[in-house]
């Protein structure tokens, strides 16, 4: 079972959706278009969490720990508990003790 991500992010993030599809065009220009698998559809969510320095050393623990291919559930703020992982994460010292860790969260399958 993969471990929960329970931090929240900064407020208003924006998700992206992405639909996989597959397409064949025919010559008198009809195109026939189906979804690509049963999980066509994914989720892509850029956060940033402005915090602690203590607070920002625990996220980027769970972060690192998983090394970019290991999934973790979290719940998006538009839809329901799913699987992602994070490739990709910085941390920027703000001063005055505050750090911001910018992650893209991307959503993973697994059967």
């Amino acid at each position: 079972m993969a471990e929960t991500f329970t931090w929240t992010p900064d407020a208003k993030p924006t998700g992206k959706y992405s639909n996989r599809t597959k397409s064949a065009r025919f010559g008198d220009g009809y195109e026939q278009v189906v979804a690509d698998g049963i999980n066509n559809e994914s989720q892509s969510w850029p956060l940033t969490f402005t915090s602690s320095k203590a607070r920002a050393d625990q996220i980027m623990a769970f972060l690192r720990a998983r090394k970019g291919y290991q999934s973790f559930s979290w719940k998006p703020p538009f839809g329901e508990q799913a699987l992602f992982r994070c490739t990709e994460y910085t941390a920027t010292d703000l001063g005055g003790g505050q750090w911001a860790v910018s992650a893209t969260f991307d959503q993973s399958f697994q059967p």
